[in-house]
């Protein structure tokens, strides 16, 4: 049965090249998608999830299967965090990329993580071009601005929960981050 209220297109197909035949809400739609798409491919991220009203939209990236024959026999031993930023562990990961093997997620760390309260853009600075919020190798506070996460055109500031010394900065700035995820590390004093 169909809607008389909504013409039917002949070949599906045909509007989707055509977006000028779309109504404009489907159009801003697709071009949304496009948008996140191409954030998507930027990003260090494979997946994206993005839901707004009864809306939801899962983005993944395509990735080559690793054939059965090079995974290796034995798991290898776990890094040690002190370990994760050595030229040593670079050329590990290296190594088992070219030889075809996905490298494993790191660890996580035992340090104590500052999380992510929402999905958005992670900004380090108030504007470009400033100092950042927090610095490897400073002090931070509870209460402290660690960076801004824009997320629907809003920019929220981010506050520490934990106090110490910033012990890495895990977002890049500019970065998509989701929620939950460490935004800084941090060492007691």
């Amino acid at each position: 049965m169909t809607d008389e209220r909504m013409p039917q297109p002949a070949d599906p197909a045909a509007v989707v090249a055509d977006p000028a035949a779309l109504p404009a809400a489907d159009a801003s739609l697709l071009a949304l998608i496009d948008r996140l798409a191409a954030l998507l491919e930027r990003s260090d991220l494979t997946e994206l999830e993005v839901e707004a009203g009864g809306t939801g939209i899962i983005l993944r990236k395509a990735v080559a299967p690793v054939p059965a024959a090079s995974a290796p026999a034995e798991a290898p031993s776990p890094m040690r965090a002190a370990d994760a930023g050595s030229p040593a562990a670079g050329a590990a990961s290296a190594a088992s990329a070219l030889a075809g093997v996905a490298p494993a997620d790191p660890p996580a760390s035992a340090r104590a993580a500052v999380l992510a309260p929402l999905t958005g853009i992670f900004y380090a600075s108030p504007t470009p071009g400033s100092a950042p919020f927090v610095e490897v190798g400073r002090e931070v506070v509870v209460g402290q601005v660690i960076g801004l996460i824009e997320a629907m055109k809003l920019f929220n500031e981010i506050k520490s929960d934990k106090a110490g010394r910033v012990v890495r900065v895990v977002p890049e700035n500019g970065a998509l981050v989701k929620a939950k995820h460490p935004l800084i590390e941090v060492e007691p004093l």
